[in-house]
Parts: structure tokens; C-alpha cells; sequence
């Protein structure tokens, strides 16, 4: 009977311990609480201009309002929260902003902390491996930043930079990072957890070239005098760059129905002409705060 007893018991706490590591993993969107179904929880950096970025005050310039994150007493705005709020608007739930790592964003999906990443990220081979993408709801262009009055400001193709033996750094895990392996003869100076970091880099002279989208660089050298900003010659620039250029939404893997619903959002406001993508890019990198 003490057996019984005994094998009952073991029973019951093995049923108990898989609820409860259940419980702690990440679900689809249509597995989430009630409460939750009428709002659009959103993971970026928030440290990202002029994709992302966070501010001490919900005013913006223009008179429009940025959106508080999540948890803190401080606001989000940029091209990435300027879409989700269409995108919520557009499904008629409440726009939640979550603030994360880069180095941890997909990790923080994975575990059910929000529902999608808009977050200036690429849509890769490797990462479509992890995660489902919507279509492109930015289209961006690659360009390398470097001191200006510095040795390399006149640098107008990817050869010139051949053998000069230049210091390289650009942001941790993103496409831009095997880029550097294009410059021939380029020596690693380290890459940065954020963009603002391998720009403070160039100023200070730690490294000379930093590989990056063009938003960000030309939003970067618009606070900081120290910067250039150089669109490569397109007959002698980087290769194989292409996943780059496609910036898109990010859900669970197989959370693909909450995909789609974002999806059909994008197409319901028409968010895929390019030319109305970069208009507001020119908007939103005005109303960046000048500390940025």
C-alpha cells in the first residue's frame, strides 16, 4: 500500500513540475490571457536612433506623442514605434513598447515577454531559421561612417580601404558584422552592443571605419560634428549585403496566425511603397532629441 502510495505521489509531482516549466515557456499569441488579446506588446532596443530611441518626456517636437515603456517612467519613439502604432492602430489594440538588449531580443520573444519585434532587425537565412517575418516594412541602404578630417574621409570606394590597414568595428550580432571581412587588410578594433558606442568609437579614435545602415549614420552625424558619412561607389562597394536591406516584423516561429494579422495590417494601410517608408524616416529623424 506504501508503494501505491508512494507511486501516486510521484505521479502527482511530475504532473506538477511540467505545468509549472510550462508555464514558464514562451506560447503563440493566440495562447496568451484574454486580457492581453487587445494589445500589441513590442520588444526593441530603444537605443537605436532613428529606429529607436528613448526620451525623458512624452512630447515630441512636432506636438505628437512618443509612448511610455513598459515598466519605467521613460518614452519610445522612432520610425520602428511610429509603425507599430499604425499596426496597432490599424488592428484596434493598444500599443505596449518593451524595452530590450539587442543581445537578448529574440530570447526575450522566445520566453513570451512580448509578441513581436519591430526593431530595425534584417530578415536573414539564418534568423528566418528561429523566427517568421512579415514583409519588408523598411528598406535600407548601407554606407560606412568615419572621422571627418581623419585619414579616410575621402574614401569614395570599398578597394580604398585595401591594405590601409584600418580599424574596424560596427554593431554585435547583426549582417553587418561579416561585411568586415570584405576590407582587405581592415584589423578587428571590437564591435559594440550598440550603434552609439561604435560611433563614439570613430570620435574618440578607437576605430577608424564603422559599417552601418545610412538612417542611422546620417542621424548620428546630425548630433555629432565628428562624423562622415560615406554611401560606398555601387560598382566597388560590399557584397552579399542583400538580407540587410530588408527590414522586417519578427513573431515566434510558429506563432505564424499573429504574423499574419500583422501582416494583413501592413497591407490594410498600404505600408509597402517605399517612398512613404523613407518620408517618414525623414520625419522621425527630425524629432530625435538633440542628446541623441
Amino acid at each position: 500500500m506504501k508503494n501505491s502510495y508512494r507511486r501516486v505521489a510521484a505521479v502527482c509531482m511530475t504532473a506538477l513540475m511540467t505545468m509549472v516549466l510550462a508555464a514558464g515557456c514562451g506560447s503563440n499569441r493566440a495562447d496568451t490571457d484574454s486580457e492581453d488579446d487587445n494589445v500589441l506588446r513590442v520588444g526593441m532596443e530603444c537605443n537605436y536612433v532613428p529606429f529607436n530611441w528613448t526620451q525623458e518626456t512624452e512630447e515630441l517636437s512636432d506636438g505628437s506623442k512618443a509612448v511610455p515603456i513598459y515598466g519605467s517612467d521613460f518614452y519610445a519613439y522612432g520610425y520602428d514605434v511610429a509603425v507599430a502604432q499604425m499596426l496597432a492602430d490599424e488592428m484596434g489594440m493598444k500599443l505596449e513598447i518593451h524595452k530590450v538588449d539587442w543581445s537578448s531580443i529574440g530570447t526575450s520573444l522566445d520566453a513570451g515577454d512580448y509578441d513581436a519585434i519591430i526593431a530595425g532587425m534584417g530578415r536573414t537565412a539564418e534568423r528566418e531559421i528561429s523566427y517568421s517575418f512579415t514583409e519588408p516594412y523598411y528598406y535600407r541602404d548601407n554606407c560606412i561612417v568615419v572621422k571627418k578630417g581623419g585619414a579616410y574621409e575621402n574614401v569614395t570606394k570599398l578597394s580604398d580601404l585595401a591594405g590601409t590597414g584600418c580599424k574596424l568595428t560596427t554593431q554585435l550580432g547583426t549582417g553587418w558584422v561579416p561585411l568586415l571581412e570584405q576590407i582587405e587588410g581592415g584589423v578587428q578594433a571590437g564591435n559594440y552592443e550598440t550603434t552609439s558606442e561604435c560611433f563614439m568609437a570613430i570620435s574618440n579614435g578607437v576605430a577608424d571605419v564603422c559599417v552601418v545602415d545610412l538612417p542611422t549614420a546620417e542621424s548620428a552625424a546630425l548630433t555629432n560634428d565628428d562624423l562622415k558619412v560615406i554611401t560606398l561607389d555601387s560598382s566597388d562597394t560590399f557584397t552579399g549585403d542583400d538580407e540587410m536591406v530588408n527590414v522586417c516584423i519578427a513573431t515566434r516561429k510558429d506563432d505564424t496566425a499573429f504574423r499574419d494579422k500583422i501582416q494583413d495590417a501592413m497591407d490594410a494601410i498600404g505600408w509597402n511603397d517605399k517612398a512613404a517608408m523613407d518620408e517618414l524616416m525623414d520625419q522621425v529623424i527630425k524629432l530625435q532629441p538633440a542628446s541623441e
